[in-house]
């Protein structure tokens, strides 16, 4: 530090000033007078000359004495106070004084410790709630007044960089406070959620639709000094839980629709022979035959039902051994050859593999998915149209596969439908009604549940009008 820029040396400058100017006023005063009333004189002012030049010595050892008890400790805590400021907490003091400055010294070393502490409480906080933001497997936003997007964690930077990419469809009238925040980052499904939080000041919940998600959104609001400052948005992805509630729904509608329909037609076939209303043994017959493939195929969805449960909750038995799908396939052909004259089909089995051989599958299981496969395709398969059934080898990923393909030139199935087949009561042509089979809408469903238990494929390829291929591939090696 500067000396005439510090206490001590204005001080020192301040107290020489003062003594000149004494001085030099007793000397106006004094050495005329000492000319005058004294015959020596010149000694009189040597003594004088004297006496100003032990005063100002002495003057400059008492700033030099000043300089080393005030100025040098003052130089070390602004020194010890500036490394504070850099955030170098762990500065301090090494002064022992038992005055003012001494004291100065050991509150300094108390307020760095406290602050030190503090920091360290801090900084581990902030570690903490990073953690606990990095482990949350929601979205976690934070935006200020403005919506300009103050925090996130990664889960919620993923969401934010995937909402930017898509394009919005801005409302032609914005709601009043939505041009203030449509300059900020608050992306547009949260804008009213958003707005509603600061103008109400409460928790606000509700459900985002984009594109094909659903997301659950809780929005806070952050408060400074009884004052909102911004607003914290937790969002969650609930488009599967939509989706099962949805299916749920579905479930219980299409199987209460399965049971009412067979149940009403055996009531009012029953209440016709208990009113005697068949006029003959024939009529009563009829009736009486009715009323039993109703009681069938009440039992079929009943069966499928427990089926599907079983397999969906891993509980099927599977008999797993060899299994040669070249006889498998043979068995089924000729099963169904005698229904393709029938129907006047062409049904048709193509072997492109020698050998087509499972180290460990269960063939009842997979003849079950054959059979269904065929089926549906005979009841959607006009007459004078072909099945084809294609077998053969293909390897993915250095894995040997068994693929069946069994197309139809059948109606086809809508694009739109196509990715929902194999789910339960799903149907594609909503006005189809039943085949000769009394099919359970379960089919493919049970299809499906078979071959991922045998670690393998299925998949379907439609166009309308041109009919539709179903690709099932099975693992060769056990799995």
């Amino acid at each position: 530090m500067n000396f005439w820029r510090s206490l001590v040396g204005k001080l020192w400058v301040t107290i020489i000033c003062l003594v000149a100017v004494v001085l030099m006023t007793l000397g106006l005063f004094l050495l005329p007078y000492i000319d005058s009333n004294f015959a020596n004189s010149g000694a009189i002012k040597r003594l004088f000359m004297y006496t100003c030049m032990i005063g100002f010595s002495l003057t400059t050892f008492f700033a030099l004495f000043l300089f080393t008890k005030i100025t040098q400790p003052m130089q070390q805590v602004i020194e010890a106070a500036n490394n504070i400021r850099k955030g170098e907490y762990g500065t301090r003091l090494t002064l022992v004084t038992s005055d003012e400055i001494g004291q100065l010294a050991t509150s300094f070393n108390h307020m760095a410790a406290e602050l030190e502490e503090n920091i360290r409480s801090l900084n581990h906080e902030k570690g903490h709630l990073s953690s606990v933001l990095r482990s949350m497997s929601d979205a976690v936003v934070t935006f200020d007044i403005e919506g300009h997007i103050i925090l996130t964690n990664p889960h919620g930077q993923s969401l934010l960089e995937t909402w930017r990419n898509l394009e919005w469809e801005q409302e032609a009238d914005p709601e009043p406070g939505e041009e203030i925040i449509s300059k900020g980052e608050v992306p547009l499904p949260l804008r009213p959620l958003f707005l509603s939080t600061l103008q109400e000041g409460g928790d606000q919940r509700s459900n985002v639709h984009v594109r094909q998600g659903v997301w659950s959104v809780h929005m806070a609001p952050l408060y400074s000094e009884n004052h909102i400052r911004g607003a914290v948005a937790v969002l969650r992805d609930v488009t599967e839980e939509v989706k099962l509630e949805k299916m749920r729904r579905d479930f219980v509608a299409n199987v209460s629709h399965e049971i009412r329909t067979p149940l009403s037609m055996m009531q009012g076939y029953s209440e016709a022979l208990l009113d005697g209303m068949a006029s003959s043994p024939e009529e009563s017959s009829e009736l009486i035959q009715v009323i039993h493939d109703e009681s069938l195929r009440m039992g079929r969805l009943v069966k499928d039902l427990l089926d599907l449960a079983r397999m969906e909750a891993g509980h099927t038995d599977m008999l797993k051994a060899q299994v040669d799908m070249s006889e498998l396939l043979e068995r089924v052909y000729r099963k169904f050859s005698v229904r393709a004259k029938e129907r006047g089909i062409d049904l048709q089995y193509r072997k492109l593999s020698e050998e087509l051989l499972l180290k460990a599958a269960d063939e009842d299981k997979l003849e079950q998915v054959l059979t269904n496969l065929l089926d549906n395709a005979f009841r959607h398969t006009p007459a004078g149209k072909k099945i084809l059934i294609v077998a053969g080898q293909s390897v993915q990923e250095s894995r040997r596969y068994v693929e069946i393909e069994i197309r139809d030139e059948g109606v086809g199935i809508p694009p739109d439908d196509l990715p929902y087949i194999f789910e339960r009561f799903y149907k594609a042509d909503k006005a189809r009604v039943r085949g000769e089979s009394g099919g359970t809408g379960l089919g493919l469903a049970i299809v499906k549940n078979i071959v991922e238990s045998h670690h393998g494929h299925i998949s379907a390829a439609s166009k309308l009008s041109e009919g539709t291929t179903f690709t099932l591939r099975l693992p060769v090696e056990k799995q």
